[in-house]
């Protein structure tokens, strides 16, 4: 049985990866700090309170348990707070990865997959973007993502330690059985936002902007359900485990929607009117962002399973009902 360490494992992205990797039968050590995440999210495995920027604490579970590899979700991701405080970003995003990098060569720990972003490449210069697309991200998340990109690559090239970094789009949904889902504080990702309008726990939603350069004058994204999204996650580490050569993969549907086809989709679902407040465009927000993942479907198997928005938002209300009832 491989020994997995998942860092980051008590958030949204994390916690379902813990659950679908014990299913798929490895030994799971959960690594986090709770900051961002939820204890009561990791549903099993051996959980390890501990601080990226504490090389002690990462020597303890290096120490303690034998790793055969390592999934690191241990980032901030807020864009507009990245702008405000890059040094946050920076410390944490790059520093406190490099401390982790160490750490595992130190106990000869050789494979690693990293949660990277769409946000390295900023402005789209063609449509769907592809791995080749230039990077040239438009904020400090973005840049903190792309550096640790390299950092890998130089890692791979002086120190043999092999890494798959995942480029995600817009990550979306909920456990279909309900036991996991998006948890953010605050929360800043749009399919929560709408749904929390949609149940009363928020009174309104903000559409930043109506005159993109789109069929609707709104934003387009793609989404790309958050079970797909672990599926792509463990074929990437059976790669590694299996002995295959650094990589990078964007995961998205290859299809967008629109923020009202989003708004529009979940009064459907919900069969509930949400209330749409409507607002300036945000700077740094471009018009489309949908990924070519052709890449991660030829050479990894990645067959997304849960590419209907309708589905997406139907997981995610069942958890947005769910998180409603206990607070009830």
């Amino acid at each position: 049985m491989k020994t997995i360490l998942v860092v980051g494992g008590a958030g949204y992205i994390g916690s379902h990866i813990v659950k679908q990797l014990l299913k798929a039968g490895y030994h799971v050590v959960i690594f986090d700090n709770l900051s961002t995440g939820y204890r009561k999210a990791v549903l099993g495995g051996e959980f390890f309170l501990g601080d990226l920027a504490n090389r002690d604490d990462l020597q303890r579970v290096f120490q303690t348990y034998s790793i055969d590899a390592v999934m690191h979700f241990a980032s901030f991701i807020q864009v507009g707070e990245s702008v405000h405080q890059p040094n946050k970003y920076y410390q944490n995003n790059v520093v406190n990865t490099i401390n982790l990098l160490d750490i595992m060569l130190a106990h000869g720990v050789k494979a690693c997959i990293f949660s990277s972003t769409a946000a390295i490449f900023g402005e789209p210069q063609i449509i769907p973007i592809d791995e080749k697309h230039p990077k040239n991200p438009a904020n400090p998340y973005g840049r903190t993502k792309w550096m640790v990109e390299q950092i890998l690559a130089d890692y791979d090239k002086a120190y043999d330690l092999r890494a798959i970094c995942l480029r995600y789009f817009n990550a979306a949904g909920a456990d279909p059985e309900c036991q996991l889902g998006e948890c953010h504080e605050p929360e800043t990702h749009l399919i929560p936002l709408v749904l929390q309008t949609a149940s009363g726990r928020r009174k309104s939603i903000t559409v930043f902007g109506q005159k993109y350069d789109t069929p609707d004058g709104t934003c387009i994204r793609d989404y790309v359900h958050i079970q797909d999204l672990c599926q792509a996650h463990i074929l990437a580490l059976e790669q590694l485990l299996q002995g295959a050569s650094s990589a990078e993969y964007n995961l998205g549907n290859g299809e967008g929607f629109s923020v009202r086809e989003v708004i529009e989709t979940a009064q459907q679902v919900t069969q509930r009117a949400i209330n749409v407040i409507y607002g300036d465009n945000r700077a740094g927000d471009t018009a489309r962002l949908v990924a070519d993942a052709r890449k991660a479907r030829q050479e990894l198997g990645w067959n997304p399973q849960f590419a209907d928005l309708k589905t997406i938002i139907q997981h995610a209300w069942q958890w947005e009902l769910q998180q409603l009832k206990a607070t009830e």
